[in-house]
């Protein structure tokens, strides 16, 4: 079959023009395009549309490209059924046994069992008629971490003193009802110290930031007023993330993971992301090469 594109780069709609007046939405186009930009330098040829769109012909790339897409995870009733369609007729990156792993986080639980360190974490099914009060007796946190199981940009994410969990007995009940959860000890070093995001294309570590909080919040978002900066990791550091990625269903051609101090002081992982991650390629630019160069490598 003649394809007109290599590959395709999806972004979500509200990010397909070419400028925008806020410097976070410009961000994304300019990320964007420095992995477009990329891949035709490796001699690819490369498009960047929306997932969503409509009028794109996904028989038409050999390949999408998973970017900017940021979108889904509000929008997954939508994204799913489109997911299981765009994947009868084109190739995904990741693949889709990666992304359908790497939707729900539950995947913690397996990376747990296989020896990568996570924050203590309970995870809840779907459906369950358990409080919240029932769930955390006996484990003795001081606080915790309550969040979806497919969520993005801290969609319904709280921390929680054990004194106030009743306080949101009502929006356990209304989430659990439609979602599954998860319910994490609180680690505070991330407050002073901050969550670590390596990313890797290839097997191979590119570079790594420092995501820290604004004062008085423990997100480290930027939707939050989080800060992002240059960080060199140890050696040690870079192994922790490597045994991560190893312990993945199928090797990723990228992937992003976000690493925190516990109440220990030890490293764990607080996200594993294969599917839509940002990835500061304005923070190295030598990155987006290395990218572009994993992309080749796996298509050829």
């Amino acid at each position: 079959m003649d394809h007109t594109f290599d590959i395709a780069v999806l972004t979500g709609r509200k990010y397909i023009n070419d400028s925008y007046p806020d410097n976070y939405s410009q961000n994304v186009v300019d990320e964007d395009n420095a992995v477009l930009n990329a891949l035709k330098a490796e001699g690819l040829k490369a498009v960047r549309t929306y997932w969503d769109n409509p009028d794109f012909d996904w028989g038409t790339t050999r390949y999408i490209l998973f970017r900017t897409i940021w979108d889904y995870f509000d929008r997954f009733d939508e994204f799913g059924p489109w997911l299981e369609e765009v994947s009868a007729q084109t190739k995904m990156i990741n693949p889709p046994e990666l992304i359908y792993w790497n939707i729900d986080k539950f995947y913690l639980r397996d990376l747990d069992e296989k020896g990568v360190a996570i924050p203590p974490t309970v995870f809840i099914e779907k459906g369950t008629g358990t409080t919240l009060s029932d769930i955390a007796s006996g484990l003795g946190w001081e606080e915790y971490i309550l969040k979806p199981a497919v969520s993005g940009a801290a969609r319904h994410t709280y921390r929680i003193p054990a004194s106030d969990l009743p306080d949101y007995e009502g929006i356990f009940k209304e989430l659990i009802r439609g979602e599954r959860m998860l319910l994490q000890q609180f680690q505070k070093n991330i407050l002073d110290q901050g969550e670590v995001a390596f990313m890797v294309f290839g097997g191979k570590f590119s570079h790594a930031v420092l995501k820290k909080a604004k004062p008085g919040d423990f997100r480290v978002q930027d939707d939050f007023g989080g800060t992002v900066h240059p960080y060199l990791p140890h050696p040690t550091e870079i192994s922790f993330v490597e045994k991560a990625i190893a312990s993945c269903p199928v090797p990723p051609v990228y992937a992003r993971a976000d690493v925190m101090w516990d109440n220990e002081g030890g490293l764990c992982l607080g996200e594993l992301e294969l599917i839509e991650p940002e990835l500061w390629f304005r923070m190295n630019d030598k990155a987006a090469t290395l990218f572009a160069k994993s992309i080749k490598e796996y298509i050829s």
